[in-house]
């Protein structure tokens, strides 16, 4: 009886194995879909290992729409901003069901934190809601620093290591502290100067206002403005002295993508790029004394046009300020690794899948 049904239960093993195999490996992809604050993002990835951030991004789509600009002028978002992005949304929650078969818990629609203070992001809730069946959860602005340190550091990274995260109006992060029980506490960091307030803090400080866009002008009142970043650096360290014994930096922003983008001027493929000051200040150097080498570049090279498209040289510089007077103030930064977070995008779904995985400690 056996010998007479072995080859029907030889290929009902193998299938049994195959859909087993194939269910198993649906469990390791997640996606995420975000509605920020000036575009749509869509990332699909296969997490190995999310303790060690071990993950590829087997897609990544964007389409851009400036929300925040609806939301500041008139306090709520435009019929035409909820009908596309809902649209948006659905359309690709389908592709990713379609295509991927994922679990739905494995699946997060999120939208930035500036969304809460629209009046009317209840009717964009409620009809992504209606059109996809699940939610779309805002960010809280509260747990913001805490989601982006939780998803930018490897979790093995946790308790050695903190975030900057240089931005456009702030420089914020945070570190990971170690309690008793196996409990954490998370410490968040803030620098109250971003890319363009520092720029905007730097031209306040011209006195000939016929000189406000004169680039000599300009670097020479950066250089002089330095010495209160540092001060601003230096209050933010001594107020947290267990910065000093953590072994790993992680930085992330517009100011370090433009720096590993510009000088380093290569297609990374790791997630982390490991950093050394020597290069920060070699890229500190052409920016303020060979910019043409930057403007030449962009000509044929994508990504260095797309980082010039966002700052101009005044930007720029001042972002590289903040990344110098940071590290600098550092002790024993020689005895430190530090790395550029290159996939910024996926951080919050990064968080997400950490939270949910029994393998990483969240419980703060």
């Amino acid at each position: 009886m056996f010998k007479k049904n072995s080859p029907q239960i030889l290929l009902f093993t193998l299938l049994s194995l195959f859909f087993s195999i194939n269910s198993f490996s649906q469990k390791n992809l997640y996606a995420g879909i975000e509605v920020g604050r000036r575009a749509i993002k869509v990332s699909v990835l296969d997490v190995s290992n999310i303790k060690k951030a071990d993950y590829k991004i087997l897609s990544f789509w964007t389409e851009r729409i400036n929300f925040a600009e609806h939301i500041a002028n008139t306090g709520e978002l435009t019929e035409d901003d909820i009908n596309r992005a809902s649209t948006i949304v659905a359309e690709q929650l389908t592709k990713i069901r379609a295509e991927h078969k994922m679990p739905e818990t494995n699946i997060f629609i999120v939208a930035a934190p500036v969304f809460s203070s629209a009046r009317n992001a209840d009717v964009l809730k409620n009809k992504i809601a209606t059109l996809t069946n699940k939610e779309l959860e805002i960010l809280n602005v509260n747990e913001e620093a805490k989601t982006l340190v939780k998803g930018a550091m490897p979790p093995v990274d946790y308790s050695n290591a903190f975030l900057l995260d240089i931005g456009a109006q702030t420089t914020k992060g945070g570190y990971i502290d170690e309690l008793e029980d196996n409990k954490l506490e998370f410490i968040p960091l803030e620098l109250d100067f971003g890319t363009m307030t520092l720029t905007d803090a730097v031209k306040k400080t011209v006195v000939n206002q016929a000189q406000v866009n004169d680039m000599s002008a300009y670097q020479e009142k950066s250089f002089d403005f330095n010495s209160v970043l540092r001060k601003k650096v230096q209050a933010l360290l001594d107020k947290n002295p267990l910065l000093l014994k953590k072994d790993k930096i992680y930085l992330s922003g517009g100011a370090v993508w433009a720096f590993a983008t510009l000088y380093y001027n290569e297609n990374v493929k790791e997630h982390y790029i490991s950093l050394n000051m020597e290069d920060i200040l070699n890229y500190d150097a052409i920016l303020k004394n060979n910019f043409v080498k930057f403007t030449n570049l962009a000509k044929t090279n994508k990504e260095a046009a797309r980082v010039l498209s966002t700052y101009n040289q005044e930007y720029l510089i001042s972002a590289n300020n903040i990344l110098i007077a940071c590290l600098e103030g550092v002790p024993n930064l020689e005895t430190k690794k530090v790395y550029f977070v290159k996939e910024g995008q996926v951080t919050w779904l990064i968080s997400y899948i950490a939270d949910r995985s029994k393998k990483v400690n969240t419980n703060f």
